[in-house]
């Protein structure tokens, strides 16, 4: 039975980017959505391998650290 992962942002920040969409598969460490947070872009990466169900944001959102943006599902 596949589990949900809920993909955090580390820090607060701005979207930036959108990587992925829902559906896509991703391996672990695979970029999700890039941060801009004091100028400086950050990935926000897969935790592990898995499918992309959801984005919970969109390009130039507001997030705060510890966000939930994202959510996998995995095997």
């Amino acid at each position: 039975m596949a589990k949900t992962i809920d993909v955090i942002a580390n820090l607060t920040g701005i979207v930036w980017q959108v990587d992925v969409a829902a559906g896509d598969r991703v391996a672990e460490d695979d970029p999700i959505i890039t941060l801009e947070s004091m100028k400086m872009e950050i990935p926000v990466c897969a935790p592990e391998d898995g499918e992309v169900v959801e984005i919970l944001v969109g390009k130039d959102d507001p997030v705060e650290e510890g966000q939930v943006i994202a959510r996998l599902s995995a095997a």
